[in-house]
């Protein structure tokens, strides 16, 4: 058991660098920016596998259980990427720093970051205060329109972006493998093949994860709110960590914070759709949390012009305020 679950965990990093390499080719090929590269292509590709399943959950399977349990998974996804995702972000630029891999200092494109962190703060908080004020007025259909427009919105700012293309790119892992040219065929199938291991591998992870937690004791509810969510989101971080590592920081944050716009949008709004929306407890105090991460590290990149590695490693104290109230 303790073996498959350190294969399942192989596999996803597998998947995930064909996957960082197949993503990079597409949009070289298609001649995007980093920013619409990291911030759609690859947050949207990575976030899906966990997105399909609160919505199947909520849309299907009608009851309050299954709300209560995709409206939970929808939002713990924003809060788990703006608190562990930023904090292995940031750990990670250290690490490979103190072993001279890169430079201490993260240099994403600040115009990138600060539009990404922009629109969830914005349209997090206006999901948040209709959930607030839905009892005495029943707005949530309109402001779940508004907000799948609005993220339509955010797409095409971002693909106007003025971001820098894509340097230095390793050669097409497939291309090698099967000595045929990096057609765009050729990097959609790789991309395809990436994903669909990506999504195995989750699954597979997330299933040794419930049994070695039973091994050793873990309460369900403890499952459920930290591991299981920590699980779904390793694609995001683990694809973080090999663009870190490569020095393509835009490409690194943008797969973050790119990711906690459409987390916060698209999901977002068919939750609302389809339940009640009414966040309370742990529930509320998530989305509180991930907006107060997500605003401190867009004050500090407009005021310093720069990214600290550190800041991002303050979203850890928020997630440790989450387990404490939690436990």
């Amino acid at each position: 058991m303790i073996a498959m679950f350190s294969l399942s965990l192989i596999f996803i990093l597998a998947s995930c660098l064909y996957f960082t390499n197949a993503v990079e080719w597409l949009g070289k090929k298609l001649n995007l920016s980093q920013g619409v590269i990291g911030s759609i292509f690859a947050a949207v590709g990575t976030a899906m596998p966990e997105t399909i399943i609160p919505i199947i959950a909520i849309v299907f399977h009608k009851g309050q259980a299954s709300d209560e349990i995709g409206v939970g998974a929808i939002v713990g996804a924003p809060f788990m990427l703006s608190t562990l995702g930023f904090f292995v972000t940031g750990a990670s630029a250290i690490v490979y720093a103190f072993f001279r891999k890169r430079p201490f200092k993260i240099t994403p494109s600040l115009t990138g970051f600060q539009r990404d962190l922009t629109y969830f703060i914005i349209i997090y908080s206006l999901a948040v205060i209709t959930s607030i004020v839905n009892n005495y007025i029943d707005i949530k259909n309109i402001v779940s329109i508004a907000i799948l427009v609005s993220y339509f919105v955010y797409v095409i700012r971002t693909f106007s972006s003025k971001d820098d293309s894509l340097r230095d790119l390793k050669n097409l892992y497939f291309s090698n493998q099967f000595h045929l040219k990096p057609t765009i065929n050729l990097i959609i199938l790789q991309l395809i093949f990436s994903l669909l291991g990506i999504s195995y591998g989750a699954h597979v992870f997330i299933k040794y994860t419930e049994q070695v937690s039973a091994m050793a004791g873990v309460p369900p509810a403890i499952l459920s709110l930290i591991i299981t969510p920590i699980a779904t989101e390793l694609p995001e971080k683990l694809n973080s960590i090999l663009w870190i590592g490569q020095k393509k920081d835009t490409l690194a944050l943008g797969n973050i914070t790119g990711a906690m716009v459409f987390q916060s949008s698209v999901p977002v709004a068919i939750g609302m759709m389809f339940t009640d929306w009414n966040l309370t407890g742990l529930t509320m105090l998530t989305t509180v949390l991930a907006l107060i991460s997500s605003y401190i590290s867009l004050i500090y990149a407009a005021s310093k012009k720069s990214l600290s590695p550190f800041i991002l490693m303050g979203g850890s104290i928020f997630y440790c305020i989450f387990l404490l109230q939690l436990l």
